[in-house]
């Protein structure tokens, strides 16, 4: 497999925007419960949207280049065997987001991705 240029991250903007003007973001509940913090390829966006998010406003997700993860960037087997991108070791670096973008999902969990996911 080779490592996409992107992972996503989705988190919400209460989460992300105290640690938008910040070296690093810690992440989301759920990453800390996990002890790591989890990414979505785009190809497993719309999934992880609609199975996690449905019905939820008020989104942002974060296109982070993987290669700024280095060696911290893991992937691993979950659903279905599909693998995962994972950061261990500590926060993400805000460094790493090329963009963000604001994101809503509908009740069905269908949601309209920005054009730059890739």
């Amino acid at each position: 497999m080779s490592t996409p240029d992107f992972v996503y991250k989705i988190a919400t903007e209460a989460a992300f925007a105290p640690a938008r003007d910040t070296p690093s973001f810690t992440g989301m509940t759920i990453d800390a419960k996990d002890g790591y913090i989890h990414f979505s390829t785009a190809a497993q966006l719309a999934e992880t949207l609609r199975l996690h998010f449905a019905g939820q406003s008020g989104l942002v997700l974060l296109a982070v280049r993987s290669a700024d993860l280095g060696d911290a960037l893991i992937w691993e087997a979950s659903r279905g065997g599909a693998l995962f991108p994972h950061l261990y070791g500590g926060p993400l670096p805000c460094a790493a987001i090329a963009w963000e973008a604001p994101l809503s999902v509908a009740a069905d969990g269908s949601c309209v991705l920005p054009e730059a996911v890739q």
